[in-house]
């Protein structure tokens, strides 16, 4: 799902529309991901912030497995229109991540154009909105929170968890982390101080811990047990049954 896609789906009587949104963060141009079910009625929407190589088919996936929830998925783009990572290049991967792990105020700016623009779609409720996001994107999503975004609550999956060196604004969004204990890239530690840190903040957070899961488990192209990253069917459907019910709690439940 590279570049520029544009498709009709059929789910029961309803269209499953899927198609991409440009939109900006200042001047740099960015592509998004957009899926939802035609209907009369405003949807709450997910953003859905993708992994280390760029808005792609993982991203695009979990658009669609929101719209078939019965949100809108928008899958936003951290890079810009038409760059992309590759499967397997952790070089060329690393170094289209790194200048947003380096520069939070950077990474904060890029998703909250997403966040603006998701929320002036016309199938949008603006007042129902959450994020989730894998690896990289966890962190992106965490970093939403952190902002203070007046998003409802986000969901990190397999996301890296420690913070940057700017400062926290008071966070208001309810936060779920899906954590593979044995991920070489979030260890222990970074989950202890993750947990202590949303503690002090006052944050109503929860971490779900899968034992003898790694690294991006919810990615069936993750198979790199050297490097960390191994997909586990098991720990991905729980993670999806968790997310579908923060989802019904934080958008339903009042």
């Amino acid at each position: 799902m590279d570049g520029r896609i544009c498709s009709d789906k059929k789910n029961g009587n309803k269209r499953m529309i899927t198609k991409t949104h440009d939109y900006h963060d200042d001047k740099t141009q960015l592509e998004g991901y957009l899926a939802y079910h035609e209907s009369n009625v405003k949807k709450p929407a997910v953003l859905v912030a993708h992994d280390w190589g760029g808005r792609r088919e993982l991203a695009c996936n979990g658009a669609e497995r929101m719209a078939k929830l019965g949100y809108v998925g928008f899958a936003l783009d951290m890079y810009g229109k038409g760059v992309f990572g590759k499967d397997g290049d952790a070089e060329k991967n690393g170094a289209l991540m790194s200048p947003f792990v380096q520069d939070r105020g950077l990474l904060r700016r890029r998703i909250d154009a997403a966040l603006k623009a998701a929320r002036q779609l016309p199938q949008v409720d603006a007042s129902r909105v959450a994020a989730m996001g894998y690896c990289f994107g966890g962190m992106c999503v965490i970093e939403l929170a952190r902002s203070g975004a007046d998003v409802l609550g986000v969901i990190s999956i397999h996301g890296i968890l420690s913070p940057g060196k700017i400062t926290n604004k008071p966070i208001t969004a309810k936060i779920l982390c899906l954590h593979g204990h044995d991920d070489p890239m979030v260890p222990p530690e970074q989950v202890l101080s993750f947990e202590t840190e949303m503690t002090q903040a006052g944050v109503d957070w929860q971490v779900h811990a899968y034992g003898g899961t790694m690294h991006a488990f919810t990615n069936p192209k993750a198979n790199n047990p050297s490097f960390g990253t191994v997909y586990k069917e098991i720990a991905e459907k729980r993670a999806f049954l968790s997310i579908e019910n923060f989802l019904q709690e934080i958008f339903h439940s009042n």
